[in-house]
């Protein structure tokens, strides 16, 4: 666990991801409140090694990567699903490629 960011940077990144998720209005929401509830009731104290601390510290780490990987996959899904069929030119353009033409004017390409 020598990895983890600090308390303060876990909880700005989880406050951030529940604002791109639920607006400007996220503060009124019952995660916003639990998540401030939760790092206040584990804030650092006079102990050195906290064990209890640290599960904490790693349980939000992990929820941080898990609402950061949820976003990142509905954008991505919303990115490359849901069109329908595609042309061969617009499959092609998607992954940076650019289809033949023929040249000298057969009359069959576009």
């Amino acid at each position: 666990m020598a990895g983890l960011a600090s308390p303060l940077r876990v909880c700005r990144g989880i406050l951030k991801e529940l604002r791109a998720m639920q607006g400007p209005s996220y503060k009124q929401s019952l995660a916003y409140s639990y998540v401030m509830d939760q790092f206040r009731k584990n804030k650092v104290t006079g102990e050195r090694y906290c064990r209890a601390q640290q599960e904490a510290l790693h349980a939000s780490h992990t929820y941080l990567c898990l609402l950061a990987s949820t976003r990142n996959h509905q954008a991505l899904h919303n990115l490359y699903h849901g069109k329908g069929e595609r042309s061969p030119e617009e499959v092609a353009s998607l992954v940076g490629l650019r289809l033949p033409t023929q040249p000298g004017g057969k009359g069959w390409e576009k």
